[in-house]
């Protein structure tokens, strides 16, 4: 049996990367294997030649999966897995940095159970006003490594942080997701890290966006240096998919003072008697943690028809 890795799916249908020669075969998955759930995007697996066709014998277990919950349905929609990092990309300038949009693609990062990167790209262009240093270091708790990058010069150093050099270095080998709002310069940054020459314009990146919606087919672009996961069918950060006891877990950097509150029905607001939060000694970048945290909940107004169920 031969070890593969997942590029596209179609049904019964396979893309598959075979891990000793680097080959790319198309293979076809039984019909019992597919019974007990789906394949996806960046799955390992065993298959076989048969004759002069390729099958997939066996699915490998999973490190982590890039999940949605559709809620009408009641059930769970795997789209991607075996992701490495999630590279989220943003900028200090054009389009307006948005630090709560940072906190909801880390909220997915915590319940996929993927590591995650902040990449604050076209420093080269930065908005003098910009605290670099606050908006990296409020994200410390959560090992959160940030770089600073320019997609216009590989060799731009950043002042605070490792710039594009230390993250070529750091991507390597790796398969990632990318994200970030339009206009931050995925396709760009991803092709001048990869050395690929593959036009990723032509491939639209995942654009994540609270209320949009699109179909659910991913692909893992197999370019020079690391992989790249395209999964549309994520682009929705909408959070009626969370219920609010969950909504706590996906703040572990919050769980200490969660835990400190004098009530367990704190509300967690300025004003409220015994709230950990609000002690002199709590920084101004864990502020910013819980008002997001807020925000987010406000957004979950009721619980979830799955949980009901």
């Amino acid at each position: 049996m031969l070890k593969a890795k997942i590029l596209k799916s179609a049904r019964r249908e396979f893309e598959c990367l075979l891990i000793e020669s680097n080959e790319t075969v198309q293979a076809k998955a039984k019909g019992s294997l597919l019974k007990k759930g789906e394949l996806v995007v960046g799955d390992f697996v065993f298959i076989e030649k048969e004759q002069d066709e390729y099958i997939i014998l066996e699915l490998l277990e999973r490190k982590n999966s890039i999940f949605r919950r559709i809620i009408r349905e009641n059930k769970i929609k795997t789209v991607a897995s075996n992701v490495d990092l999630m590279a989220i990309i943003c900028t200090s300038s054009l389009p307006e940095y948005k630090r709560g949009l940072i906190d909801r693609y880390l909220l997915r990062a915590v319940q996929w159970n993927i590591p995650a990167i902040v990449i604050f790209n076209k420093m080269d262009e930065a908005n003098t006003d910009f605290n670099l240093s606050f908006e990296s270091q409020r994200l410390l708790p959560l090992e959160v490594q940030c770089f600073a990058t320019s997609a216009k010069d590989l060799n731009y150093k950043g002042e605070y942080l490792p710039g594009n050099q230390e993250l070529q270095a750091f991507l390597k080998a790796q398969t990632i997701i990318f994200l970030g709002q339009s206009g931050v310069g995925k396709s760009s940054l991803i092709s001048m890290l990869s050395g690929s020459k593959i036009d990723l314009k032509a491939k639209e990146l995942a654009k994540v966006g609270k209320g949009s919606h699109t179909t659910t087919w991913s692909e893992l672009i197999h370019l020079d240096s690391f992989d790249v996961i395209d999964s549309p069918g994520i682009r929705t950060m909408s959070l009626q998919d969370v219920s609010k006891d969950e909504l706590t877990t996906l703040f572990p950097d919050l769980e200490e003072y969660f835990i400190q509150c004098k009530f367990k029905d704190c509300h967690h607001e300025s004003n409220t008697k015994g709230c950990a939060f609000f002690k002199d000694e709590v920084s101004s970048e864990v502020i910013t943690r819980l008002e997001s945290y807020q925000r987010f909940k406000s957004e979950i107004k009721e619980i979830p028809e799955w949980e009901k169920n």
